[in-house]
């Protein structure tokens, strides 16, 4: 048995589109609201409420560029790790969560699949729900397996051909 994976793949927190909409959405309600509070200074300025509309404006913009800045760290930050080994597969995930070993013996079903039928999945690193365990950080594809007990593991993956057949010639070679 070689310490070496034979296949690997890392996907990152700042690539998940759904987590990018919401950001973006953020940044460009903070930049309107710091866009349209400009505009009421000069009809505030007359009344003299400039300080407090001033103030809120460049909170505004403070927070779009914070949340800019927090999405582009996000890009760096290592969600999901798939390595697939001789005989098994290792998942690991974020700082605190626990490693994932599945054993290829009990594995007998291999095959590709869409992840999910909505255009923004939010990421999870080993959720157990109706009888599946997800992992899952970005795309359409996954790679569903299923053991010998029925259970179901959907690992999201952005080359599920890859992943897919290099698990099935692991388990050629050990079954």
């Amino acid at each position: 048995m070689s310490n070496l994976p034979l296949y690997e793949e890392k996907q990152y927190l700042g690539y998940n589109k759904y987590s990018v909409i919401r950001r973006m959405a953020f940044a460009i309600f903070c930049f309107l609201a710091f866009y349209f509070s400009g505009n009421q200074r000069l009809a505030n300025s007359v009344m003299g409420k400039m300080a407090d509309i001033q103030n809120t404006g460049d909170i505004f913009f403070l927070m779009g560029i914070t949340i800019l800045v927090w999405s582009t760290l996000l890009i760096l930050v290592l969600h999901i790790k798939t390595q697939v080994f001789d005989g098994h597969i290792t998942i690991d995930g974020l700082w605190t969560s626990r490693l994932v070993k599945i054993d290829l013996r009990r594995i007998v079903k291999v095959e590709q699949v869409k992840y999910s039928k909505y255009f923004l999945n939010r990421p999870v690193y080993n959720l157990h729900k109706k009888g599946k365990i997800r992992f899952f950080t970005r795309g359409n594809e996954a790679v569903q397996l299923t053991d010998e007990h029925g259970l179901k593991y959907i690992i999201g993956t952005q080359q599920p051909n890859l992943l897919r057949e290099t698990i099935q010639n692991q388990l050629s070679g050990v079954n």
